[in-house]
């Protein structure tokens, strides 16, 4: 393979061992999951701000509990909640304790994904590090294999841990900085939904007395 860079990516992936290549793949694996995962759930908290909007515009201006709530999306967050307090004296259980049954249900889904990011950011520059000595071992070899130090000899393996090392906090750096953009978000649209919760609550209550 003709390679114009003998020292660059593509010469680690043609010229690597299987650890190397194993390596590379395990970053590209994390990477790719970290932004699946990122750009997953903002566009769930996107949608779920745009429910939230929805909920401020026209649910409490409905002439009922019930009708703000059929006038909500049927997959809205907000138009579940309703729902589990609205269907209460089916279940046997309390007003309240529907409502926190399903914010409790809403918050477990959205954290889904985040102990992957959690993952990622704490161990992938440990990944680029065992990747780094590997590629420091193979220049001790060819040192040891040539009986010389020369440049020709161990640029390549230590080209190979320099780059290991970049890949490894390329890729923790956005999944540390994913996971605490999206947890304070998720923080934020839990207060909103919380704090629907409570008023639903607090208007069904009185009703039933």
């Amino acid at each position: 393979m003709n390679i114009d860079n003998p020292y660059g990516l593509m010469a680690l992936w043609a010229q690597g061992d299987w650890v190397a290549k194993a390596t590379l793949l395990v970053l590209a694996i994390m990477s790719l999951g970290s932004w699946t995962i990122i750009l997953t759930k903002f566009l769930e908290q996107q949608k779920l701000k745009k429910q939230a909007t929805q909920v401020d515009a026209s649910f409490w201006h409905a002439a009922s509990l019930a009708e703000g709530t059929e006038q909500l999306p049927a997959d809205s967050t907000y138009r579940y909640v309703a729902e589990s307090a609205l269907t209460t004296e089916h279940r046997g259980r309390t007003c309240e304790q529907s409502i926190e049954r399903a914010l409790a249900k809403v918050q477990s889904r959205w954290s889904d994904g985040m102990t992957f990011l959690a993952t990622v950011g704490s161990t992938a520059p440990f990944v680029g590090l065992f990747g780094t000595v590997w590629g420091i071992y193979n220049a001790l070899v060819k040192i040891g294999v040539s009986g010389q130090a020369s440049i020709d000899k161990v640029a390549g393996p230590v080209g190979e841990a320099l780059i290991m090392t970049a890949l490894g906090l390329a890729v923790a750096v956005p999944a540390v900085l994913g996971y605490n953009w999206l947890v304070r978000r998720n923080k934020l649209g839990m207060e909103h939904l919380r704090e629907f919760g409570s008023d639903v609550h607090s208007t069904l209550e009185p009703a039933k007395k």
